[in-house]
């Protein structure tokens, strides 16, 4: 049978060659690179968002694969172009923010700059990431809450990654009485500071004069914990600290005020 003889619908046998050999090649190549991307993101990318990543991929060589075998049947590219256009304009101002949703989402799994387990605070909202999905991200509250947070909002927000560091601080403000002894309360808060088995000697605690209040001296306290350990010690450092204080007879004292009273 000669190539150029004519089949059916304008078609050729060398025009069904060719396409079959074309949709052959596309599916392998579809199959090699969706394994190769697979094999360099396991371990660092959930199962169900890899095989999400394998159906854009497999998608995006389709539509490719379409737009250049459509001369073959006498539709030509431009075509499909001009109605694709108009198609794309219509769905894009319908899906913006799911498209913008879906990059997004993409991005932070191939860059993951977080990651499940993680503790972050971003837009008011503070918790443990449970899933990050393609479109959203799931986080649980302190309080017990689950949040959809999309990946839009997380991609383009200020996080703090609050476990990132194996180390945090936290800061309190003591005021004490005009009439104590300022440098005997630093010394206490140091000395109770580093019998805590979970405060850091490094990097140091950090306690000093910072403000001369209408009412009190101000101190300062700025120390360290691992980050297993910060939310229990930084709970309850601050009433024994205070316990301590007035142990030895140093005090947080009420506002005062001084009134004069001129006799006429």
């Amino acid at each position: 049978m000669n190539l150029d003889t004519e089949l059916f619908l304008n078609l050729t046998v060398y025009d069904l060659l060719f396409v079959t050999i074309f949709i052959v090649g596309i599916v392998l190549i579809s199959k090699i690179l969706t394994l190769i991307i697979k094999r360099s993101l396991s371990g660092k990318v959930e199962k169900s968002n890899l095989d999400i990543i394998g159906k854009i991929i497999n998608i995006t060589l389709v539509i490719i694969g379409i737009v250049t075998i459509s001369p073959v049947f006498g539709i030509h590219a431009s075509g499909i172009l001009v109605a694709g256009g108009v198609v794309g304009i219509i769905i894009g101002f319908a899906s913006q923010s799911i498209v913008a949703n879906l990059i997004s989402g993409i991005f932070m799994i191939i860059e993951r700059p977080l990651k499940i387990g993680d503790q972050i605070s971003v837009d008011g909202i503070s918790g443990y990431i449970m899933d990050i999905r393609v479109l959203s991200t799931n986080i649980r509250t302190y309080e017990g809450l689950l949040v959809r947070i999309p990946n839009e909002k997380m991609f383009t927000s200020r996080i703090k990654n609050l476990v990132f560091n194996v180390a945090r601080r936290f800061e309190y403000k003591i005021g004490i009485r005009y009439s104590d002894d300022a440098d005997k309360a630093v010394e206490l808060i140091k000395d109770y500071i580093d019998e805590q088995p979970y405060a850091l000697i490094n990097p140091p605690p950090k306690i000093f004069i910072s403000q001369l209040d209408d009412s009190s001296v101000n101190i300062k306290i700025m120390a360290w914990a691992p980050n297993v350990y910060w939310y229990e010690l930084q709970t309850t450092l601050l009433w024994r600290i205070k316990k301590r204080l007035e142990d030895n007879c140093i005090e947080v004292p009420f506002p005062q005020r001084v009134v004069y009273i001129k006799n006429s």
